[in-house]
C-alpha cells in the first residue's frame, strides 16, 4: 500500500486500495466514519494473540488540522477490540500490528482503540495512568462511533484530552521501553560491540544523566540478537552485606533466576572461601551451555556499593573482599574467552582508578576502560524535546533547544525538568508557542523551586569528591585567580569535573558546562565571595539588611494577624 505523499495536503478520504473484507460492518462504517476527518490509509490485517483473543486494525494518516494541532506525521494504528470487557492484554496487539509495518512509516507514540467496552475511557486512563512510559492511547467506544452525523470537533476535542492533559517530560525512572528513550543508541551499540567483541566495559556519571536506562537499552539489544545478561544490584543489602565468596553465589543466582534456568547451584554454605571460585566456573559454565554457549554479560549497576574506601559495607569498604571477589571474576574472564564478560555502572568510578587496594595490586585498575555517559548535543535535545513536545501541543523556537543544551550541559534529566515547567505555566489552550521569555520564566522557576534536582546531582562531588567540590564553590564565586592554581597543581582537582560534564576547559581556561548549576552555586555563594572591596561589602551588608527588613515585616504582619485578626 502506497504511502500518501508527505510534501502534499492530506485531506480526509480512504485509499481506494484499502481493503475492509475482514472488517464486519459495524466496523466499516467507523472506518467510514474517520474518513470524514482522516486519511485511512490501509486496511491491515486480522491479529491472533491467542486461540480465542482476535482483534483487527487498520492505518489512519493525520490530515491538516490533526498534524497542526499535534504534529502528528506518521500513520497511527487503529485497533478495533470486539469485546465488552476491556482487558489490558488489548494493549499487547499494538506492537503487534506496528510491527508488520516499516518502522519510520508508524507513530509510535500513540495509537487509537476502539472497543465494545462502554467503560473504556476509565479503564485505560487506569491502567496508564501510572506508567510514564506507557504510549498515548486515545479510546473510543463502538456505539458512540455509530452516529452518522459528523461533529467537525468530535475527534480533535478526544485528542486533545489524552494529549494535552500528560505531562511526557516528568518522567523520573529509569527508561525500560524504547519509546521515548533519546540520544544513547551510539552509546548502546558501543557497549554491546565491546560485548561481543569479549571486552568489558565501564560507565559512569552524576545521578540522572540516564545509566540505568541505557543498562535497559543494553538489555533490550540483547534480547534482539537472543543474548544473554544478568544485572546485578550492588545497592541492595542483599548483595553489598553479602562476603565475597557469598557474592559469587549471589551472581549466579541472578543469572539462573533472570534467565529462566534450572541449575542446581548448591547450598550458600558450600560457596566458602576455598570452593567459591571453583563452584562459580563450573556452574557459570553449565548455565552458558544450557544458553547454547552463549555469552553472558553481567552487569553490576551502582558498583561503588562494593567499592573499597566508600562501601557502606566495612568488608568492601575496606578493600579485602573487593580484591577477592574480583580477583576471581576476572581471572576466569582471562581464562575462558566467550564465556561472559562484564559492565560496571555507578556514579563513582574510584573501583577503576585506584592503583593499589591497601598493598595489593586492584584487580580492575587499567583493566576496564573508564568512560562517562556524555551529555546531549543540540540535535538529540532537539529530537527529545521536540518529539515529546509536540505530542503536549508545545512548539519550541529552534533557538530554545541550543539554549537548553548550554544551560543544562546535555543533562537529559534537567532538560526534561525544564520542560515540565514549560508545560505546567503554558496556557491550556494548545498548541503552545514556546519562545525565550517563556523558556526564561520557566528557568527562573525551576532554580527557584527544584534546587533540589541540582543538590541531588552535586551530591555525588561532594560525598565522594570533596576538593573537587570546592573547586565548583571556587569558580561559582568568582575566585578564579585560586581555581587555576590549584587546577595547575594538579589534574586531580579536575579531572572528575571535566568528565562528570559539569565544567569544560578550553585552551587551559575552565568554565561551567551546565549553566543552571553555575547559577544554583552562585545564589548559595554569593555571600562568600573573597577580597571583596570596601564598596562590594557594603553594597552585601545593604543587601542583606533590606532582605531581612522584608522578612520581619511579613513574620510581624502574620504574627498580629494571628493575634488579632484583620484591622
Amino acid at each position: 500500500m502506497q504511502d500518501a505523499d508527505m510534501n502534499e495536503r492530506v485531506r480526509p478520504g480512504m485509499n481506494p486500495q484499502v481493503i475492509l473484507s475482514h472488517f464486519d460492518q459495524q466496523e466499516r462504517q467507523i472506518l467510514e466514519r474517520f474518513a470524514k476527518d482522516w486519511y485511512v490509509t490501509n486496511g491491515g490485517c486480522e491479529l491472533w494473540l491467542s486461540p480465542t483473543s482476535n482483534y483487527r486494525y487498520a492505518l489512519i494518516k493525520p490530515t491538516d488540522i490533526f498534524h497542526e494541532m499535534f504534529n502528528i506525521d506518521r500513520e497511527i494504528v487503529l485497533l478495533f477490540s470486539p469485546y465488552e470487557n476491556f482487558e489490558p492484554r488489548t494493549l499487547d496487539a499494538i506492537p503487534k500490528a506496528t510491527a508488520k509495518h516499516p518502522a519510520l512509516r508508524i507513530e509510535r507514540i500513540c495509537s487509537v482503540l476502539i472497543s465494545k467496552d462502554p467503560d473504556i475511557t476509565h479503564k485505560l486512563r487506569e491502567l496508564l495512568k501510572n506508567d510514564q512510559e506507557a504510549q498515548i492511547v486515545v479510546p473510543f467506544t463502538y456505539n458512540e462511533l455509530k452516529v452518522s452525523k459528523s461533529d467537525p470537533y468530535f475527534f480533535r476535542n478526544r485528542f486533545i484530552e489524552h494529549f494535552y492533559a500528560r505531562d511526557l517530560f516528568a518522567s523520573e525512572s529509569p527508561l525500560r521501553k524504547d519509546l521515548y528513550f533519546f540520544g544513547r543508541t551510539d552509546l548502546v551499540h558501543s557497549i554491546l560491540n565491546r560485548h561481543r567483541s569479549n571486552q568489558v566495559s565501564g560507565l559512569f556519571g552524576l545521578r540522572k544523566t540516564g545509566k540505568t536506562s541505557v543498562i535497559f537499552g543494553v538489555q533490550r539489544g540483547l534480547q534482539k540478537v537472543e543474548g544473554v545478561s544478568a544485572f546485578i544490584d550492588c545497592q541492595t543489602p542483599a548483595f553489598h552485606r553479602l562476603r565475597w565468596n557469598h557474592a559469587l553465589h549471589h551472581v549466579l543466582v541472578e543469572v539462573r533466576k533472570q534467565n529462566d534456568l534450572n541449575e542446581r547451584l548448591g547450598q550458600l554454605d558450600d560457596y566458602t572461601e576455598a570452593q567459591a571460585p571453583v563452584l562459580f566456573e563450573k556452574h557459570l559454565r553449565r548455565m552458558s551451555e544450557q544458553l547454547g554457549s552463549k555469552a553472558i554479560m553481567l552487569i553490576f549497576d551502582e558498583v561503588e556499593n562494593i567499592t573499597p574506601t566508600v562501601s557502606p559495607s566495612e568488608h568492601w569498604r575496606e578493600g579485602g573482599d573487593f580484591v577477592l571477589f574480583w580477583q576471581t571474576i576476572r581471572s576466569l574472564f582471562q581464562s575462558s574467552s566467550g564465556l561472559f564478560s562484564y559492565l560496571l555502572v555507578g556514579t563513582n568510578p574510584l573501583c577503576v582508578e585506584l592503583p593499589t587496594i591497601g598493598s595489593t595490586d586492584n584487580p580492575l585498575f587499567a583493566q576496564v576502560p573508564l568512560e562517562y555517559i556524555p551529555g546531549f548535543d543540540v540535535p538529540h535535545t532537539r529530537e527529545m524535546v521536540r518529539r515529546l513536545g509536540r505530542i503536549m501541543g508545545l512548539k519550541f523556537d529552534e533557538v530554545i533547544y541550543g539554549k537548553l543544551t548550554e544551560d543544562c550541559g546535555g543533562h537529559p534529566y534537567l532538560m526534561r525538568h525544564i520542560c515540565s515547567v514549560i508545560h505546567r505555566i503554558s496556557n491550556s489552550e494548545r498548541p503552545v508557542r514556546v519562545d525565550k521569555t517563556l523558556y526564561a520564566q520557566a528557568v527562573d522557576i525551576f532554580l527557584r523551586d527544584y534546587s533540589q534536582f541540582l543538590e541531588m546531582i552535586l551530591s555525588v562531588l561532594r560525598e565522594y569528591f570533596n576538593d573537587e567540590f570546592e573547586m565548583l564553590r571556587l569558580l561559582s564565586r568568582g575566585d578564579l585567580k585560586t581555581f587555576q592554581e590549584f587546577a595547575e597543581l594538579s589534574p586531580l582537582y579536575t579531572n572528575h569535573l571535566l568528565g562528570y560534564g559539569v565544567l569544560q576547559e578550553v585552551e587551559h581556561r575552565f568554565d561551567f558546562r551546565i549553566e543552571v548549576v553555575r547559577r544554583h552555586l552562585q545564589a548559595r555563594e554569593k555571600y562568600k565571595k573573597l577580597h571583596m572591596t570596601i564598596e562590594e561589602k557594603r553594597s552585601e551588608i545593604s543587601e542583606r539588611r533590606n532582605d531581612m527588613e522584608q522578612k520581619l515585616r511579613k513574620l510581624c504582619r502574620m504574627q498580629l494577624l494571628a493575634q488579632v485578626g484583620e484591622g
